[in-house]
């Protein structure tokens, strides 16, 4: 993979859905699928929205360790992304992902506090693509 920027921010841009794993209270993983990330920043953070009270916000508290997965199934390749996954409930977080319909998930609005926004920190990836796969470091 020549440019690891373009090519894993490109597939991660025309996903409709978006994977994330957290880690249970056994130590088991447990993924769910999600919409895409609301934004990114580079192929290293991720931002997320997901209801406060959720069973997936309850784990990443717990245990922050977490992995993140794209799939691009026409082209039969995908990448994951291991690193980090932070809850994040202040104001200012919340105001940058917040998008017009939002109330029909979080109706107080932007305040409501059953929203919250999950921020992922990728450390490193693994990308498959034409029956190989490439592992690659996060810069």
């Amino acid at each position: 993979m020549r440019d690891p920027q373009k090519t894993i921010g490109n597939l991660i841009d025309k996903q409709g859905v978006s994977f994330i794993s957290s880690v249970d209270g056994e130590g088991f993983p447990n993924t769910k699928a999600m919409l895409p990330p609301r934004k990114r920043e580079g192929i290293r953070v991720y931002y997320f929205t997901t209801n406060t009270s959720s069973m997936r916000a309850a784990q990443f508290k717990e245990n922050s360790r977490a992995c993140i997965y794209f799939c691009d199934r026409r082209f039969f390749r995908g990448v994951m992304l291991i690193g980090t996954m932070e809850v994040l409930e202040d104001s200012q977080s919340k105001e940058m992902i917040w998008q017009e319909g939002d109330t029909m998930y979080y109706p107080e609005g932007v305040t409501d506090p059953d929203y919250c926004v999950l921020r992922f920190t990728a450390e490193r990836g693994r990308y498959y693509s034409n029956f190989k796969t490439e592992d690659f470091e996060i810069e």
